[in-house]
């Protein structure tokens, strides 16, 4: 789960509202922590903006931190972690912090903020089930 998370440049592939992604650098620390730059695109009706955000992979502690670096947000943060059970597969924490700058487009976000976290959080939970479960013999 952790490397799908880190996957940015397959964002637009199944995640709601991006449309593109751009990987602008990537630099491993001494720590072993890695530090991506990338560009999202994201849209919404008539709203399209583009963001860059600093990513920290933190393969050691299971952890991913992201903060926007440019873009249409005044702050934008959010934090994985990602905690293995015994039997398989994983149990995530995700915190997602933000907020417009435009007031129209804040207030618009606050209206439908929890369907859009529920369908980022299901997106991404189908695209674990299409990538980990694995295809049973006579199964296509």
């Amino acid at each position: 789960m952790f490397d799908l998370v880190a996957d940015i440049a397959r964002y637009p592939e199944f995640l709601p509202w991006c449309s593109g992604a751009r990987i602008n650098s990537r630099q491993l620390q001494p720590d072993g922590r890695e530090i991506v730059l990338a560009d999202l695109i994201i849209g919404y009706k008539a709203f399209r903006g583009t963001y860059t955000s600093r990513v920290v992979l933190d393969r050691a502690a299971m952890k991913i931190d992201v903060s926007q670096t440019n873009g249409p947000f005044r702050h934008l943060a959010n934090h994985w972690e990602f905690q293995p059970l015994p039997e398989g597969g994983c149990v995530i924490d995700f915190i997602i912090d933000f907020e417009f700058q435009n007031p129209i487009i804040r207030q618009l976000i606050g209206l439908v903020f929890t369907e859009a976290v529920q369908r980022m959080v299901a997106a991404f939970e189908a695209r674990a089930l299409a990538i980990y479960t694995p295809v049973r013999a006579g199964q296509v």
